[in-house]
């Protein structure tokens, strides 16, 4: 997920159709990943919560 890699997440590893992001201080994001499908509104809301982004950084 660019916007996570842009704010200084990497990508830990990847289980089954979910990655893991990590940054720095160890915050762990996990992002739901089916090629060619949009995430879920719920889903993008619990990432925004856990990567600590506003709504403008999506903009």
């Amino acid at each position: 997920m660019p916007i996570l890699e842009k704010r200084g997440f990497t990508l830990v590893r990847q289980t089954g159709s979910h990655k893991i992001y990590r940054n720095d201080k160890q915050v762990r994001v996990t992002v739901p990943y089916h090629s060619g499908e949009i995430l879920h509104p719920k889903n993008l809301n619990q990432i925004i919560i856990n990567a600590e982004l506003s709504f403008e950084d999506l903009k």
